[in-house]
């Protein structure tokens, strides 16, 4: 577990992170959103004491970092995939961090061969790995220990989609074994597809906490459906007493999908397509961190 509470950072005049407290629970993958500059990286430094706290303080486990004996048995950590010593192989690198926390040296191969790194690029210098490569190996490095707590920053960068598949599946499987896993990511859709829990921060404070399916149903219900006959749909809609309005090639109607279904079935209408409307994560990111986001919309009118 890990508790966040009352956590500051400060630079002189400017405030990167501001009273921030959370809890990432075990058995569940919380997603840690915002913008860049948010205070993400900087709140995870802090956890793992490399940067100090102005105020607040991070418990893991019911701990201070510095306290944990042998953190790395307890806690793994991927911050910065590249912050490794360039001219070591991965072998290498695994295998002085395997030293470090007492481990048989035949962890090394086993954590190789959960990330799927195969004896020819663990034998490669960092330098000459992709970036892909070097998350694969920071993945391998923050579970060498076999800890009962993640913290990564970005894991995703860099990995192609079966690599965000492979991690995905993963860390999902980390989590349902009892870990905690606190994961920042960019990759809106990825966070939304494997977090339970999600802390959004923008300038550095929480502006949104809590489950996913709390969070993304705090809009009205909405329900976007196509059928073999709209005008017959939007009348029965209607007469049900919902109000259902044109979008695209079919209605967006003010109510659930349970209830469109069962209005289009006692009218014996055929549906050929049926899904939610309401806003997702990525709505709901934008939304909340407005004020924070560096990047207007496009300029419309510029002409070819």
């Amino acid at each position: 577990m890990i508790t966040v509470e009352g956590l500051t950072k400060t630079y002189g005049g400017y405030t990167a992170v501001d009273d921030v407290s959370f809890v990432a629970q075990p058995g569940r993958v919380t997603g840690f959103l915002g913008p860049n500059g948010a205070g993400k990286t900087t709140t995870m430094r802090i956890m793992v004491g490399l940067t100090p706290a102005s105020r607040g303080q991070v418990r893991i486990g019911g701990h201070l970092y510095r306290d944990i004996p042998n953190p790395g048995r307890h806690v793994g950590v991927l911050l910065d995939a590249s912050a490794q010593h360039s001219g070591r192989t991965g072998r290498e690198i695994l295998a002085l961090g395997a030293r470090t926390m007492g481990l048989p040296s035949s962890r090394v191969d086993e954590m190789l061969a959960l990330v799927s790194l195969t004896d020819d690029e663990a034998k490669r210098r960092l330098k000459n790995y992709s970036l892909g490569m070097k998350q694969r190996l920071g993945i391998a490095h923050a579970l060498l220990g076999d800890p009962s707590v993640l913290i990564l920053d970005e894991p995703a960068n860099g990995l192609d989609p079966a690599g965000i598949r492979w991690m995905r599946t993963l860390l999902k499987g980390y989590a349902d074994r009892g870990g905690t896993v606190l994961l920042s990511s960019h990759l809106l859709h990825e966070v939304e597809m494997i977090a339970d829990e999600m802390i959004l921060i923008g300038r550095g404070r929480i502006v949104a906490q809590g489950d996913k399916k709390t969070l993304l149903s705090g809009d009205a219900a909405s329900t976007l459906v196509t059928s073999l006959d709209n005008t017959a749909l939007a009348a029965a809609l209607s007469a049900a007493g919902h109000t259902a309005t044109p979008a695209g090639e079919g209605l967006r109607v003010d109510t659930d999908t349970t209830t469109v279904g069962r209005a289009a079935l006692s009218a014996g209408i055929v549906l050929t397509d049926l899904r939610s409307g309401s806003a997702g994560l990525e709505d709901l990111f934008l939304t909340l961190t407005a004020d924070t986001q560096r990047d207007a919309a496009p300029f419309q009118g510029a002409s070819a």
